[in-house]
């Protein structure tokens, strides 16, 4: 008989409780469709009757997202295109726990409606203490939007010409700022920008002052800045944009601006990234004067800005919780990542393939402390590993400098080198 009259019924193969299971975790749609490609292939006499469960159940992604965790070896903390900051072991069980019916906008107490996510509220509030309000929307650029719209909005908004940054992936913070009715007033040149400059232009229409960190690039050289204290005598409000998400100062990063020094400089409002420095999930954090956050939580543009449960859920235990993966990585000690980078390249070097220990430069990256390099060590492998250890499972991403291929072990905490090892191992075989 010809075996492709004896393809299985649908219902049959979906009967075998490893697809079952695979229901349960994938849904029925997904599942029948790999189903009926099996049994296309049988059709076409490519796999015989029998191996349609065994096909199916093989082509079934492994859960119902199509994003995969990946091994981030590329030295760059922070990897924008890698989704920045991996959340702590504690903020991803609190995702768990607020993915359920939770108690986001009500107290259990009383049983009346209550602040929508107080708990990341008071966990941020108490991280800053010198901020007088705090508030959380979707990200640093949606803050940035949203101070705009409420302080400037049909005025102008005073910034250095050396502060309008692009951000990345084309937006520019000048399109951002005059997308919300603000106009902008550019004051200084590229490189230097005096107090003067500024007293010169302030006036009626003024709603604020802009300061915006330049997170991701520097100016050296003949230049001149005006700091955050000078600012504050010039009677408008002083909004500082510092990016990425330092709330306190970190000897390690000298020049980057933290919310705490900027606020206790005289900002009136602070605006930062949760999903950078900080180590969180993705938010935009707004800290300074009570009114003005205030003014802003109250504004119907806040509503359409405002981040999800799983959000707070995952910001406040950063906050709460213990040291974000983020922190480790940065104050990794390089003597420990070269005695791992050592153990790995002798493991694989026992098993035939050209390894070595190198000493790397790691970065922050995310649009954070640029030009500051953290010294790192890296296992040299040869180029060509590059493409499947990238396809493999799971995903293993390094950068390739000098022909060859070299994982970086800064980003990558030690309980995760033994996965490391078996997937270059897998790639050479």
């Amino acid at each position: 008989m010809d075996p492709r009259r004896r393809v299985p019924r649908t219902d049959a193969v979906l009967a075998d409780p490893r697809l079952a299971a695979a229901v349960e975790r994938l849904g029925r749609p997904a599942v029948k469709d790999a189903v009926v490609r099996a049994q296309q292939r049988v059709r076409q006499g490519e796999i015989e009757p029998e191996d349609v469960a065994d096909v199916a159940l093989a082509a079934l992604p492994p859960n119902a997202t199509s994003l995969r965790p990946v091994i981030n070896m590329t030295g760059v903390l922070l990897h924008t295109n890698l989704g920045r900051a991996p959340l702590s072991p504690a903020a991803v069980e609190a995702v768990t726990v607020a993915a359920g019916a939770t108690d986001v906008e009500f107290d259990l107490t009383t049983g009346a409606r209550a602040r929508r996510g107080r708990g990341a509220v008071e966990a941020l509030a108490r991280a800053v203490p010198d901020a007088e309000g705090v508030h959380v929307v979707n990200n640093n650029a949606a803050a940035l939007v949203l101070a705009a719209t409420v302080l400037a909005a049909g005025r102008e908004i005073v910034i250095s010409r050396g502060e309008l940054v692009e951000i990345g992936d084309g937006f520019r913070i000048p399109d951002l700022l005059v997308s919300t009715g603000a106009r902008l007033r550019e004051v200084g040149t590229t490189n230097r920008t005096t107090l003067a400059d500024y007293r010169d232009v302030i006036g009626p229409q003024t709603g604020f002052v802009l300061k915006v960190h330049p997170s991701n690039f520097r100016v050296e050289g003949f230049t001149g800045s005006v700091e955050v204290a000078e600012l504050t005598g010039l009677g408008v409000p002083v909004v500082v944009d510092i990016g990425s998400g330092l709330l306190a100062r970190d000897p390690l990063l000298p020049e980057e601006p933290d919310a705490a020094s900027v606020l206790r400089a005289g900002a009136d409002l602070v605006t930062a990234s949760g999903d950078k420095l900080l180590g969180g999930p993705q938010a935009g954090l707004l800290l300074g004067r009570r009114d003005l956050v205030e003014r802003l939580r109250r504004h119907p543009l806040a509503r359409a800005l405002r981040v999800d449960k799983l959000t707070l859920a995952a910001l406040e235990a950063t906050l709460r919780g213990p040291e974000p993966p983020v922190r480790q990585a940065l104050h990794a000690d390089p003597i420990v990542l070269g005695e791992r980078a050592e153990a790995l390249a002798k493991a694989l070097c026992r098993a035939g393939v050209d390894a070595a220990a190198v000493s790397a430069e790691a970065t922050v990256g995310g649009g954070g402390a640029p030009g500051v390099g953290l010294p790192s060590v890296a296992v040299s492998l040869p180029e060509r590993l590059a493409a499947p250890l990238r396809r493999g499972e799971p995903p293993v991403v390094g950068r390739v400098e000098g022909g060859r291929l070299l994982l970086d072990l800064r980003a990558v905490p030690p309980d995760r080198d033994g996965e490391v090892l078996a997937a270059v191992l897998k790639a050479t075989s």
